[in-house]
């Protein structure tokens, strides 16, 4: 038996989501039913897990239960980064210390398994655009980190372009950079809608998704499992746990998984005179040289309208809930970091903030494999949950079926996450830690 401890939920708004307005919501599930394979949460693994299940087996009955609405979690509360090349945010500048070109061919095939996904379920293609993506430096140091990154793609063979501060401006409208390396392969997703889409492609081909049905336990009678929400119950042989850091709240992996919150602010619609004053394209993402900087994006109507999209800061928290002082904290040093990149838009009020939930691991790895007879996990994306999650949901889906191939392996031969240290001196290690890198990385 497995019961919940906690279900997810957030103080803040998906902004993602508010800016698409609203959306049809799934009929409630109640009493008693059943399904061929059941899976808990509705983001990036969940509903990755769920069309390769139909991909491989379309006439399996699956079941999707998510706490929340579609895209109201996690999955619609990133930055929309889907990257290709190594993104190691433990390093300098992001450089993996792994085998690099193996883990670029699985991020493409999460790419690519996205874009086909946009394209057979007819998903908005602006919610998906491969424009890719720039990492931006500020200073001398940003710019050696930027160099140091683009000298490790060419060991490996992929291309990038420096870009000097006329370009960065020419882009982004913004004097802050003094350059930048843009690397073509990245996604750039408007997340909640890509992950609508993908909900409404798989209500399509008859799988059922039920929003705002948070599980509060499982437990095995017999050959089958029962899955538990406050008004139903579930009867499969087979569950994919996509929960991410929620792993731990059913008692998997306790005291191995890092609860780690990122924030984020969201400008109103700009006006015509505001974008003038902007200048620079309608569309582009920038990521810091330094993993503990500033991320900025600008979207455009196609994507929820013409805003500004700015995020930074990082905090620990074992309980998977963010602190309202967390959010507050988050959001001054944002209006110094949007006024600093753009101040032809200075004293400009942000409509939306909002934290995220990310789980890492201290070396890295993930949590996807089978942790009880019929019990699969599509867990812990290490921050990157576009493409990783994408991938765990692919591994987890063909494990529960019992296929393999390269996804599977990689996922399956990772080594375990090792224990964290105990409590409270593992999380006030970690957010000082992290607070002496957001300083460390200064201007970026």
């Amino acid at each position: 038996m497995y019961s919940a401890k906690r279900t997810p939920s957030f103080a803040s708004p998906a902004a993602w989501a508010e800016i698409l307005g609203g959306y049809r919501a799934s009929p409630p599930i109640d009493g008693d039913h059943s399904a061929d394979v059941t899976i808990i949460g509705a983001g990036f693994a969940g509903l990755s897990a769920a069309r390769r299940l139909m991909q491989l087996d379309p006439g399996l009955q699956v079941t999707v239960l998510d706490a929340l609405r579609v895209s109201e979690g996690s999955a619609g509360r990133n930055s929309g980064f889907m990257i290709d090349l190594p993104h190691d945010l433990a390093s300098d500048d992001y450089a993996g210390k792994g085998d690099d070109q193996m883990l670029i061919g699985l991020n493409r095939r999460a790419i690519g398994f996205a874009r086909d996904a946009v394209a057979e379920y007819q998903i908005n293609p602006a919610f998906a655009d491969p424009v890719g993506k720039v990492n931006g430096a500020a200073t001398a140091q940003g710019d050696a980190h930027n160099r140091s990154y683009a000298a490790h793609l060419a060991t490996l063979g992929e291309s990038a372009e420096m870009l000097d501060a006329q370009s960065m401006e020419e882009l982004t409208g913004s004097r802050h950079y003094l350059s930048g390396l843009y690397t073509p392969g990245t996604l750039m997703l408007q997340p909640a809608g890509y992950v609508q889409g993908l909900a409404a492609g798989l209500r399509h081909q008859g799988v059922r998704i039920a929003e705002q049905a948070p599980v509060t336990g499982f437990e095995r009678q017999g050959q089958t499992w029962v899955v538990r929400t406050p008004k139903a119950r579930i009867a499969t042989p087979r569950i994919i746990l996509a929960t991410n850091g929620h792993l731990e709240s059913f008692g998997i992996a306790r005291g191995k998984l890092i609860q780690l919150f990122l924030f984020a602010c969201m400008t109103p619609e700009l006006s015509a005179e505001q974008i003038r004053a902007l200048g620079g394209a309608a569309r582009w993402g920038v990521t810091p040289s330094d993993p503990m900087g500033t991320t900025m994006r600008r979207i455009d109507s196609a994507q929820g309208g013409n805003r500004i999209v700015t995020r930074t800061c990082a905090t620990v928290r074992p309980a998977m809930t963010a602190r309202p002082h967390d959010l507050a904290r988050a959001c001054a040093v944002q209006k110094i970091k949007f006024a600093e990149r753009f101040p032809a838009l200075k004293g400009i009020g942000m409509q939306y903030a909002w934290a995220g939930h990310l789980c890492l691991t201290l070396s890295g790895v993930s949590v996807t494999q089978e942790v009880a007879q019929g019990v699969t996990t599509a867990c812990v994306q290490n921050g990157l949950g576009t493409a990783r999650g994408t991938l765990t949901g692919i591994a987890a889906a063909e494990l529960a079926l019992g296929q393999q191939s390269q996804v599977t392996a990689h996922f399956t031969n990772e080594a375990a996450p090792r224990s964290l240290p105990p409590q409270p001196f593992a999380t006030w290690g970690a957010n000082a830690y992290l607070r002496w890198k957001e300083h460390r990385a200064g201007a970026e």
